[in-house]
């Protein structure tokens, strides 16, 4: 093989460094060159490149890989996915807290104690098993906004019910801005210390739609759980949507006895379901429809819309639960 240099892009939440390095250099050099660009060190590089993931070796056992060999060519262009050692510092902190937290409630948990019947938001699991922080970006626009989106994703029956039925505790649910890690949806942090969701438009000028929203938040709590996108990952997945699924359909008869039904997620009005259906790829609303059918096809045109493979290419989180994508 001839010793030419090959040049590729390489960006970075944002900002494209352009790296030249020998064919038949080893992979390693790579991530060193970009560790002095981007402080993200070897161990945390995520490389994504013609729909491949690419990270550094972990065992020394491990043969490495060239540049070629990797499947890097010259004209490239990588997008680069991870955490700065500063940043991990800080994630390790907050998950230590949370690990503390949990440790805490699992120990009073254990107190002999009265067993009460799950009725909601008054029992002692509907207090554990939730969000327990919220915290919108203020220095993008309307961080109000922003603010009452993620309070009704927190607070939404549904979402809280699978929650408490599997377990689930979230530290701080926030916002992924468009510009941080580009092509991702949501990303869980610490096995459900943080969890970011893409809650804007791209262009800073809107927000996305609720029930798209909602699906990458099942998506991410599923994380809490599982770290790859495995089978097991996959099945946890489709039954937190099923389950939400039933749970409305159930507070639409008026059936389910855990929850105030009063503050189940619904569009406001005609108007509402009519954009949310063209925005998220419906066919329309027929003449003799009635309010409750075109609620009904909203939320399956948000299914059509978000499916699971799109969510799995869209989300950062894979790997040890401790480290951000």
């Amino acid at each position: 093989m001839s010793h030419e240099d090959i040049t590729m892009t390489i960006t970075f939440r944002g900002t494209s460094h352009t790296v030249s390095l020998p064919n038949d250099a080893p992979l390693s050099v790579l991530h060193s060159r970009l560790e002095l660009l981007t402080s993200v060190p070897p161990s945390l590089q995520k490389l994504i490149y013609r729909g491949k993931k690419f990270q550094h070796r972990q065992e020394d056992s491990d043969p490495e890989p060239t540049i070629v060999q990797a499947g890097l060519r010259n004209g490239i262009k990588v997008q680069m996915l991870g955490s700065t050692a500063e940043e991990l510092g800080q994630l390790n902190a907050a998950d230590s807290a949370h690990q503390k937290k949990e440790r805490i409630l699992r120990e009073r948990m254990l107190k002999p104690q009265v067993k009460l019947r799950s009725t909601g938001s008054s029992s002692t699991s509907s207090h554990q098993y939730r969000f327990h922080r919220i915290e919108p970006l203020s220095h993008l626009p309307r961080p109000e906004t922003a603010t009452e989106c993620l309070t009704t994703l927190s607070k939404d029956p549904a979402v809280l019910h699978v929650m408490q039925k599997h377990h689930f505790s979230v530290g701080l649910l926030t916002e992924l801005a468009p510009h941080e890690h580009p092509g991702l949806l949501g990303l869980n942090v610490g096995s459900g210390a943080t969890i970011k969701l893409r809650i804007r438009l791209d262009t800073y000028d809107g927000f996305r739609p609720y029930l798209e929203v909602r699906r990458v938040l099942c998506h991410e709590l599923a994380h809490n759980v599982w770290g790859e996108h495995n089978n097991d990952f996959k099945e946890l997945n489709s039954q937190l949507n099923r389950e939400v699924a039933e749970f409305e359909a159930a507070a639409r008869i008026g059936t389910h006895e855990l929850s105030d039904l009063r503050d189940t997620y619904q569009p406001s009005s005609d108007e509402e379901v009519e954009a949310l259906i063209h925005v998220l790829g419906g066919t329309g609303l027929r003449g003799n429809d009635t309010m409750e059918d075109r609620r009904i096809r909203a939320v399956e045109a948000a299914t059509l819309r978000l499916r699971n493979e799109e969510l799995e290419r869209s989300c950062g989180t894979s790997g040890p639960q401790k480290q951000s994508g």
